[in-house]
Parts: C-alpha cells; sequence; structure tokens
C-alpha cells in the first residue's frame, strides 16, 4: 500500500497536481465570463434570473440568447468535455511512474493547448487555430492514456 507521503513527494504527481490546478482554475473563470457575459449583455436562459431587470411581460425580453453569450457558454462546455478526461487520465498516468520530463511535456502541452483554444475560441481567430489547439489537447491525453495501457496493462 502506498503511503500518502510518498505520493505527496512524486515530483510528477506534484506536477500533475500543479498544472491540474492551473487548468481547473482557467475552467473555473470561464463559468464567471460566461455569466459576466450573461449580465452585462441581459441575456438570461432562466425565467427567475431575469426578476432582476424587470417584471412580467417586461422580464421575458431578457429570456433571449445573444452570439456572444452563446460562444463563451460553448467555450466553458468544450473545456468540460476535454478538462475532465485530462483529469482522471492525467492522474492514472502520473501515478503510473513515468518519466519526469515526458509527463510535464504531456502536462504542459495540454495546458497551453487548452488555453489557447479559448483565446482562439473567444477572440475569435480564424481555423484552424481551434482545430489545432483542439486537437492536440486531445493527442496529448490520447498519448497518455496509450502510455499507460502499454505500461501497466492488467486486462
Amino acid at each position: 500500500m502506498v503511503d500518502l507521503t510518498q505520493i505527496m513527494d512524486d515530483e510528477v504527481f506534484m506536477a500533475f497536481a500543479s498544472y491540474a490546478t492551473i487548468i481547473l482554475s482557467k475552467m473555473m473563470l470561464m463559468s464567471a465570463t460566461t455569466a459576466f457575459y450573461r449580465m452585462t449583455r441581459k441575456v438570461f436562459a432562466n425565467p427567475e434570473d431575469c426578476v432582476t431587470f424587470g417584471k412580467g411581460e417586461n422580464a421575458k425580453k431578457y429570456l433571449r440568447t445573444d452570439d456572444r453569450v452563446e460562444r463563451v457558454r460553448r467555450a466553458h462546455l468544450n473545456d468540460l468535455e476535454n478538462i475532465v478526461p485530462f483529469l482522471g487520465i492525467g492522474l492514472l498516468y502520473s501515478l503510473s511512474g513515468p518519466d519526469l520530463s515526458t509527463a510535464v511535456l504531456h502536462f504542459r502541452l495540454f495546458v497551453g493547448a487548452r488555453i489557447y483554444h479559448t483565446i482562439s475560441y473567444l477572440t475569435p481567430l480564424p481555423q484552424p487555430n481551434r482545430a489545432l489547439s483542439f486537437f492536440i489537447g486531445y493527442g496529448v491525453t490520447l498519448s497518455m492514456a496509450y502510455r499507460l495501457l502499454k505500461n501497466k496493462l492488467y486486462l
């Protein structure tokens, strides 16, 4: 059985924890960004959210969609779809004893790709910027999964 202090002394695990904290903080920032855009543009998805700006029929005009709010929301949803697998696979990968430099390269590439993906989504930058950043992040997660299964396969 592994002692918790052994895990905390593992450089690869600590690198994963550092990069996971960065990427989770970025994802939390996307929630705040979505709320900011909804408030400043007065665009809401639920009737109860509109009562601050009007009552009755007046409140209904705030129940609408806005291209900018939807773009931020889609970027946040894309984060949820990609960061969660990275966290699960990255945790298992970091506990499998990989080389530190290889693991850090994986973590840095993923975090950089996700940050660039958000910038290219919100700016918006022309394609293939967003697609390339998506595929880099996705490829990193697949690479970690492949290495994990190749080296530690117990089926």
